[in-house]
């Protein structure tokens, strides 16, 4: 279940899915931007594939490595100083693997907010053991 921060402080975008759940929020610095003055999308792009871990990480109950990326779409540019949120759910859980969807979301302009989709991804992530071989992902109680 989507939980949205207090009114005033954050905002919660608009049309989330109601299973996504806020998994991070960053704010980008003048060094991860380009000669342009716009956000790498390498750095954006760290950013999702670290927020979509963490969900898998916490079902396999161990190491994860990423196996795919399925889908990325970079909807807006990001700027400095933008409040970047990271909502993910996961989509699908196979016998090894685990596939999350992630939205990244930025709040621009504190004096007169405004929320943006800047990003959207489909991620695949494996459940490895010691050595980085696959192993199960351990069922759901």
């Amino acid at each position: 279940m989507t939980v949205c921060p207090k009114p005033n402080i954050l905002q919660c975008p608009p049309d989330l899915h109601p299973e996504m759940e806020l998994i991070m929020r960053i704010v980008p610095m003048p060094k991860d931007a380009n000669g342009n003055g716009d956000i790498f999308g390498g750095w954006l792009m760290a950013q999702v594939d670290l927020a979509g871990s963490l969900l898998p990480g916490l079902v396999s109950r161990g190491r994860i490595a990423t196996v795919s990326v399925n889908h990325f779409v970079f909807s807006q540019a990001v700027s400095v100083g933008d409040v970047v949120s990271l909502y993910g759910r996961i989509e699908k859980i196979g016998r090894t693997s685990m596939t999350v969807h992630v939205e990244a979301w930025a709040e621009r302009d504190p004096s007169n907010p405004r929320l943006v989709k800047v990003t959207e991804a489909n991620i695949t992530y494996v459940a490895i053991d010691e050595q980085g071989r696959p192993r199960p992902v351990p069922k759901a109680n």
